[in-house]
């Protein structure tokens, strides 16, 4: 059995799509495979494959009581039993009766932050026929644009509404979109610590009615210089709330464009948008995986 689903990106509304923001998100061109067989053993044997086709983790336990028999990550190991027994707490026989091979293979780098687990939850939800917003919400707690993104064919908006996720296809390829680029920080950003960190903060209802119009704009924009005004006024609005400096004034104070943070803040994703090709200028950095629009959106 194989199966595979999307990776993610959230466009807007980082951080205050756990209060009810409309947020703006799209599926990418990578995710993650899964395949399953069957053998004749009393083990689950697992690999995980990074986009170079390099195992960065594997081990065996024992399918009845999940007990590690090798693991070349405790951590890891640990959270992938706990998602099997959350699973079979709706489905009592997943991964018990018989040996399996598990594969895992992910087409992009699991560091940029492009949905490793969600896409990991998504196939095993598929596997298991349990709901992927529940495994998501016990094991991760974030909002669940990134299930949603898995399975879907085009952009999403996404917004939580008294627990329930109110999920829309949009269509999100405005008519600069050339000059969009997405480039990864070189660095990792864990978003069960960010999240963890911002449960901590109140949250008006004016900043999530502010965030959310301007997803709404976002989807209507057809100038380059508003979207620009668009992502700088979400930039301060996150960067107020969370009691962080943004990006830009970071890392980029000289660059000659529009920069803003994708997910959460300090690590992963930006989306920047440039009238000349801003590859020299994040290369001389030290940045150097970029992608255009195209090679990273659906």
């Amino acid at each position: 059995m194989e199966i595979y689903s999307s990776g993610k990106v959230l466009l807007t509304g980082e951080y205050v799509i756990l209060d009810g923001a409309l947020s703006l998100a799209s599926p990418t061109k990578f995710g993650q495979h899964l395949k399953l067989e069957e053998n004749q053993s009393n083990l689950i044997n697992w690999k995980s494959m990074n986009y170079d086709g390099k195992i960065w983790f594997e081990c065996t336990i024992k399918n009845e009581n999940l007990e590690i028999k090798s693991t070349s990550s405790k951590k890891v190991s640990e959270t992938l039993i706990r998602i099997v027994n959350l699973i079979r707490e709706y489905n009592s026989s997943f991964l018990k009766n018989h040996g399996s091979d598990i594969l895992t293979n992910l087409t992009f780098d699991k560091d940029w932050g492009l949905g490793s687990s969600s896409t990991l939850i998504s196939n095993l939800a598929k596997l298991s026929g349990v709901d992927p917003y529940v495994l998501n919400k016990k094991i991760f707690k974030g909002s669940g644009y990134d299930i949603a993104c898995a399975t879907s064919s085009s952009p999403i908006v996404y917004q939580l509404n008294k627990g329930q996720n109110i999920i829309d296809e949009v269509s999100f390829k405005p008519p600069f979109h050339e000059k969009i680029y997405f480039i990864y920080l070189n660095k990792k950003q864990s978003s069960i610590l960010e999240i963890e960190n911002y449960n901590n903060k109140k949250v008006s209802e004016s900043t999530i009615n502010e965030i959310s119009n301007i997803t709404s704009s976002i989807l209507q924009c057809n100038s380059m210089e508003l979207f620009d005004r668009l992502i700088e006024s979400h930039e301060l609005i996150i960067s107020k709330l969370i009691s962080k400096p943004t990006i830009k004034e970071t890392l980029f104070k000289d660059f000659n464009g529009s920069i803003k943070s994708l997910g959460a803040w300090g690590g992963d994703m930006i989306m920047v948008t440039s009238h000349s090709d801003p590859n020299r200028y994040f290369n001389e950095r030290g940045y150097s995986t970029i992608f255009k629009f195209e090679e990273l959106l659906v």
